[in-house]
């Protein structure tokens, strides 16, 4: 007589076994990728061997996650982001009264300090592959991905002389700035904490030309954004 085929059961207590066993490889070899980069300097000779020697797995163990290291640096990046996220678009939603009662009270943008705090804990592998050995394409990933969150909060109430191109640049130099800032902190050992960083980033956004130098320049800036777009476009007839 035929004896039936047995199945294996995995219970709900090995799969839970399996996830962690499998999240403890992949942040090791996330650990590990940045520490290869700070090693070699560059991103682009880190090999699967390199990576896999110093997270303590095999190159099999490496393969049954990723495809290779661009790959890796893929899904690093990817859940980098998607872990900010929540925390940009915190910020995102603070609006002017609140900023300016933080101001007056000399305290950064309500929920900036957060959202540097988020980012010191992942600091270790962000600094790596934001730094100049790095992934030159992840500074980029991370401003569309700003620019995703705020683009469309920050035109609530916006003045409608300063809706159209003026808008769109500033917002492009707004980030870029930030985001510039950000990397300078990382790559610099994060020596300022977290509220100290915030307000920083947050007055830097109010800087204009001569403040620092104690001759402040008045400028109403959507009108001289609106006379310059008005004035190219004459010239161009």
């Amino acid at each position: 007589m035929t004896q039936p085929l047995e199945l294996e059961v995995v219970r709900p207590a090995t799969l839970l076994q399996l996830d962690r066993r499998s999240l403890r490889t992949r942040l090791a070899l996330r650990r590990a990728l940045a520490e290869e980069i700070d090693a070699v300097g560059d991103l682009s000779q880190v090999t699967v061997t390199a990576v896999t020697d110093r997270a303590g797995v095999t190159r099999r163990t490496f393969y049954s996650h990723f495809k290779d290291i661009p790959n890796l640096v893929d899904r690093v990046e990817q859940d980098a982001l998607q872990e900010l996220k929540p925390y940009l678009s915190a910020l995102a939603e603070v609006n002017l009264a609140q900023l300016k009662d933080a101001l007056d009270s000399y305290k950064p943008c309500p929920g900036s300090a957060e959202l540097l705090g988020a980012i010191r804990k992942r600091g270790f592998y962000l600094r790596a592959l934001l730094g100049n050995g790095g992934d030159p394409a992840f500074a980029e990933r991370l401003k569309r991905m700003v620019h995703e969150v705020i683009a469309k909060r920050a035109l609530h109430d916006l003045d409608p002389r300063a809706v159209g191109p003026f808008f769109d640049y500033y917002l492009t130099f707004a980030i870029s700035a930030e985001v510039g800032v950000l990397v300078r902190w990382l790559t610099g050992g994060m020596r300022e904490t977290d509220e100290q960083m915030a307000g920083l980033m947050t007055a830097l956004m109010f800087v204009a030309p001569g403040d620092l130098y104690g001759k402040p320049i008045k400028l109403d800036i959507p009108r001289f954004a609106l006379a310059t777009l008005v004035l190219g476009e004459k010239n161009n007839e």
